[in-house]
């Protein structure tokens, strides 16, 4: 008897042993079903430490809070308890049944994993009043305001739509993150950014609040009727105050993690008026002007021209299309270059488009660029106008006449005459040929096949001579620079040569040319071009002063001949003389 006493108290401490030992892993929710307003938080708890953990999806929620981790160890008569916590605060996006997915973890080499559990998320709930919730401090002090510039605008009608977060002084925003953004499907949009978050201060309900304009929006409405503004959902980490205070007498603040979201909106776009709506309107709202231009109205046959269609103002300006020309067949008109010089604030789209047409004539003779308009719907005035333009007259001067207009101008008192045709105006055409057989010389051995046989091995050296040539004088840095600036002069005493007759061209080429050869004569800078300093250079050049002098001549007379009349002898013989002194300045200079 005492023996089996001996063996059952053996086998219930290796059964308590057991117990202790298995591992516990588990998924835990403080409520199962809750409102849509609501959060749900969710604990997974295990007994023993482990690693790799990987939580669920969190399908239909959004986590807006956690992972928050904790540990507790404890040891109680002896024995010790351990217990891991990952936990997480969830938002529910909508109404409906879900499930918290397996989380798993591996502890000791074995993977163990939770199970799932349903919620059910219902319509909004009332929340107590508890002074004392940070929930409900937070939703009584937190508001996100959507505010709309116009509620029955026209279609295509601009409209701003602003984001504004009020805050309650007694509260403090740690962070901010944009958790939905509204999708804008039946409109235009066009958001203005924001350079900072900017806190001002304000009212709300008639009180103090301070206000931060999150989001700015310009919206041109695509569609006729009830349309939806979705709401703007916020995430914000905010420190709010509570009933407990410290040591020295201030309320504690604690911080909690809430979704605010903005009303859902509604606006009605009324459609345009049918009476008065002009053929060719395309859409455009707002308030216009309407312009046709051409870059010159004279020119020859195969130059071009720019012909461009601007429409310029306040409106839909990127939502509808510009009224095309129409030219005559006799000019070649490309493709039109579309141009958008539009900028988007709150007061919608403001700036030009415009079309530009590159025209080239093919023959010569005048060409109307007919009248074309422009219609638009004035929001100012609520009805529809129509802008013309002037017809333009394109001339072409020169250039061959079109057979057509010819064709056309051969009249006779008016009338047309008739052309008779002659039944041999085709004899001149041989039908018989006078071929005869030509003996093509051979080509093999003959002097012309020995000479291009040859020329490719005779042309080796020279073109090695060649390159050698070209590495030296590529070598030579100083001379190259020299052999550039020379090459500019006589570019500019050929010029100055075009120029004689014509006083001032003549003379600004001269001086040019004086100018360049200096630069590469005497190595000096424009802000060193002074006749003292050209004088001592030449000199210390070994220039002779007679010479010296001459090239000094010749620039005052470029300097008084702008103040002067001047003949064109004069102009010959200065430079003539100009040819000869930077001859021998090349032969002097050492």
């Amino acid at each position: 008897m005492k023996l089996n006493k001996h063996i059952s108290i053996v086998v219930l401490l290796l059964l308590t042993s057991f117990a202790f030992s298995q591992v516990k892993f588990e998924a835990k929710v403080s409520k199962k079903e809750l409102g849509v307003n609501e959060r749900l938080r969710v604990d997974f708890e295990m007994n023993q430490d482990g690693d790799n953990f990987n939580p669920p999806g969190f399908e239909g929620f959004v986590v807006v809070g956690g992972p928050n981790q904790s540990v507790s160890n404890s040891w109680i008569n002896g024995k010790r308890t351990y217990k891991k916590t990952y936990s997480y605060f969830l938002a529910p996006k909508k109404r409906g049944a879900f499930v918290i997915d397996q989380a798993s973890i591996n502890i000791e080499g074995e993977t163990y994993k939770t199970i799932p559990i349903k919620i059910t998320v219902t319509a909004a709930v009332d929340k107590p009043k508890d002074p004392n919730d940070p929930d409900y401090i937070v939703s009584e002090n937190i508001h996100l305001v959507t505010e709309i510039s116009k509620t029955s605008p026209y279609l295509n009608e601009a409209i701003t739509v602003i984001y504004k977060l009020y805050v309650s002084p007694s509260i403090s925003l740690y962070d901010i993150d944009v958790l939905d953004n509204p999708k804008f499907n039946d409109f235009w949009n066009q958001e203005i950014k924001l350079k900072e978050l900017k806190l001002e201060n304000g009212s709300y309900n008639n009180e103090d609040y301070n206000y931060v304009v999150y989001k700015k929006v310009v919206l041109y409405p695509q569609k006729t009727g009830k349309l939806n503004i979705e709401p703007l959902s916020l995430n914000v980490v905010a420190a709010v105050p509570t009933n407990r205070r410290d040591i020295f007498g201030s309320r504690i603040m604690t911080r909690i993690n809430r979704t605010i979201s903005s009303s859902n909106r509604a606006i009605n776009v009324k459609p345009l008026p049918e009476a008065g709506k002009p053929v060719d309107f395309t859409g455009a709202v707002g308030k216009f002007s309407f312009n046709v231009t051409t870059s010159k109205t004279q020119l020859d046959a195969t130059e071009s021209l720019q012909a461009k269609v601007e429409v310029s103002g306040k409106g839909n300006l990127k939502l509808f299309n510009l009224p095309k020309i129409s030219l005559p067949s006799s000019l070649e008109v490309y493709e039109p270059e579309h141009t958008e010089s539009v900028r988007t604030n709150l007061d919608g789209m403001q700036g030009s488009i415009s079309d530009t047409y590159t025209i080239v004539p093919q023959y010569k003779g005048k060409y109307p660029i007919p009248s074309i308009s422009f219609s638009y719907f004035d929001l100012e005035t609520n009805r529809y106008k129509r802008l013309s333009s002037d017809e333009i007259v394109i001339d072409v001067l020169d250039g061959p006449v079109n057979a057509a207009d010819a064709n056309d101008n051969m009249v006779s008192g008016g009338v047309k005459q008739r052309i008779v045709l002659n039944n041999d105006q085709f004899k001149f055409i041989k039908t018989k040929t006078d071929f005869s057989v030509i003996q093509a010389p051979h080509f093999f051995k003959t002097n012309l096949f020995w000479s291009l046989l040859l020329l490719p091995f005779l042309a080796i050296p020279v073109a090695m001579l060649i390159r050698k040539k070209n590495l030296n004088r590529a070598a030579d840095v100083h001379g190259n620079r020299i052999r550039k600036a020379d090459k500019l002069a006589r570019k500019y005493l050929s010029k100055a040569k075009r120029e004689l007759g014509k006083k001032e061209a003549f003379y600004i080429a001269l001086e040019k040319a004086l100018h360049n050869y200096l630069k590469a004569k005497l190595h000096i800078e424009t802000s060193e071009f002074s006749k003292e300093r050209i004088k001592t250079l030449l000199k210390d050049k070994g220039v002779e002063d007679d010479v010296n002098s001459n090239f000094i001549t010749i620039i005052e007379s470029c300097e008084l001949a702008r103040y002067t009349p001047i003949t064109s002898v004069t102009m010959k013989e200065d430079y003539d003389k100009a040819a000869r002194t930077i001859a021998l300045i090349d032969k002097q200079a050492r």
